[in-house]
């Protein structure tokens, strides 16, 4: 649990140093956003936990971080996500201009994800077969966008 804690507060650190060295617009838009997906990843990180059986299988805890999860997919974000935040203008965005063209698909991506997180919200508590199961969608929407409008690492 020490190690979780640290490595957690050693990532929080990062995110915070990461967001000091913005010099573009939109600095406190992009802040947000990357907390949002910050808050986002610990939650997926309990689900997978448990998908992979690194920690057993917790109806409750799985049940919170869907919850939790959900949460964040349900929130009117948009004013994070402004035309011009993007990378290229941003040194500390990893979001790609291609989300704002015309034709992106971006709403179809973040529909899939509200779909495929509704889906994880109610099953999450039932069984680690059917988390897992659900599980999935919630990755390959994760996924969808990521690999279409964030820069590649």
């Amino acid at each position: 649990m020490k190690t979780f804690l640290a490595a957690l507060t050693l990532s929080a650190l990062g995110l915070a140093g990461t967001a000091e060295a913005q010099d573009g617009p939109f600095k406190n838009e992009i802040k947000a956003r990357q907390g949002i997906m910050a808050y986002r990843a610990l939650q997926l990180g309990v689900l997978g936990g448990m998908a992979k059986g690194e920690v057993a299988y917790d109806a409750a805890a799985a049940q919170k971080a869907a919850d939790n999860l959900m949460a964040t997919v349900t929130l009117d974000a948009s004013m994070l996500w402004p035309k011009g935040s993007d990378n290229s203008a941003n040194p500390a965005s990893t979001a790609l201009a291609a989300m704002w063209e015309e034709g992106s698909g971006i709403g179809d991506k973040a529909k899939a994800m509200m779909d495929a997180a509704t889906a994880l919200q109610a099953a999450a508590g039932s069984d680690l077969d059917t988390m897992k199961t659900a599980l999935g969608p919630v990755g390959e929407a994760c996924g969808g966008c990521h690999k279409a409008f964030r820069v590649s690492n």
